[in-house]
């Protein structure tokens, strides 16, 4: 009877020393799998709701609510002039629509400078900043870098012509760079963002100061005007630059000097006793 009491004595001690073992097993798992969570919600970053475009959206196009949608935003990295409100996107109190802009890809936020305001016109008026003039420039393929232009780059403005002014030496033809890093806004008819396929222009408009403008006219009625690209990371500008024939063909000036010529004396010839002098007379010639 002893023997008994003592296995079973043994067998409760054995089982209480694993409900132990697997309770302090337990234990450490919950605690580990919660210090896990404790470091995920730690690196979760603050979000805001931004609406973003559902699918493309084209130059031109209306845009509808059916054409955004919200998301959630990093708040340390939302695009200034997002819209972070359904009421400022859409307006309440009007049924006019916003118009596109710019192209945009789906999921990309939809800008205040993407779009018009509602019932806004979208031509080129609304792209003109404060003090600037649209001025349209003609261009063929050689002044037009061939067709790759786009609404949005920027180029620097050439000028090739003859100087006429009246006491300036003839260096022949000169080509000078008179505008430089000047935004393109329109290419022809089209201020569409995207061009589908490469096109020559005929004409390219460009936003200035009415200052600009005077000069560019004035440079495009004597002489000719081309266009240089400037790349879209490109933020260095074009110092003053100016070419001719003779620095072109390396034809070093002539210095010609002018005679000086001397002064002119009038003298009579008088007779001094046995001596003749000459005596000096205000000419008259």
């Amino acid at each position: 009877m002893r023997m008994v009491f003592g296995l079973v004595l043994l067998l409760g001690i054995a089982l209480a020393g694993g409900a132990v073992y697997l309770a302090k097993d337990r234990i450490a798992q919950y605690q580990a799998a919660n210090a896990q969570a404790q470091a995920a919600l730690a690196e979760i970053v603050p979000t805001k709701t931004v609406y973003v475009a559902q699918g493309p959206l084209k130059y031109g196009q209306k845009l509808t609510k059916e054409d955004v949608r919200a998301v959630a935003w990093p708040e340390n990295a939302i695009p200034e002039g997002a819209f972070v409100d359904l009421v400022a996107l859409f307006p309440e109190n009007t049924d006019e629509l916003r118009v596109v802009l710019r192209q945009m890809e789906k999921d990309e936020a939809i800008l205040a400078l993407k779009v018009t305001e509602p019932g806004e016109d979208t031509g080129l008026t609304s792209r003109l900043a404060r003090g600037t003039r649209a001025f349209a420039i003609k261009v063929d393929v050689s002044s037009g870098v061939s067709g790759f232009l786009r609404p949005g780059d920027r180029v620097d403005i050439y000028w090739t012509g003859r100087v006429n002014v009246a006491g300036a030496p003839d260096k022949g033809d000169v080509t000078k760079l008179i505008e430089a890093n000047v935004q393109l806004i329109a290419i022809d008819q089209s201020a569409g963002g995207e061009l589908n396929e490469t096109t020559i222009a005929r004409t390219v408009t460009v936003a200035i100061s009415p200052q600009q403008v005077a000069s560019l006219a004035q440079a495009q009625s004597t002489g000719n005007l081309s266009l240089a690209l400037v790349g879209a990371g490109d933020d260095t500008v074009a110092s003053s630059i100016e070419v001719n024939q003779r620095s072109l063909l390396g034809i070093a000036s002539r210095e010609v000097k002018a005679e000086i010529e001397k002064e002119k004396v009038c003298t009579i010839r008088t007779r001094r006793g046995a001596e003749v002098v000459e005596l000096p007379i205000p000419c008259t010639n």
